[in-house]
């Protein structure tokens, strides 16, 4: 399912227009995006947690000369499921 099929099925279970699903979309995203950013997890009771990761710095090897190359520490996303995802899906 990408990002159109999701617009299609919010647009046809809220009885909305398929510009307004997306719109909502779009703020959810951008939402998520500035919490993150900030440092901030954001919650969604029975789906989930987003919250920002570490990734520390570490040594990798380019494939194709097998040359050593370090790799800076980032910031990453992550998510954890909720229960209730985790039980609507077993």
């Amino acid at each position: 399912m990408n990002k159109a099929d999701v617009i299609e099925h919010i647009a046809q279970q809220a009885e909305i227009s398929k510009l307004a699903a997306e719109r909502a979309i779009d703020a959810l995203v951008g939402a998520v995006k500035s919490s993150l950013r900030k440092g901030q997890p954001v919650t969604l009771v029975g789906f989930g947690t987003f919250y920002a990761g570490a990734r520390a710095a570490r040594t990798g090897r380019n494939p194709r000369t097998g040359a050593q190359l370090s790799i800076a520490a980032a910031r990453v996303p992550r998510f954890r499921a909720g229960k209730a995802l985790k039980d609507a899906i077993n």
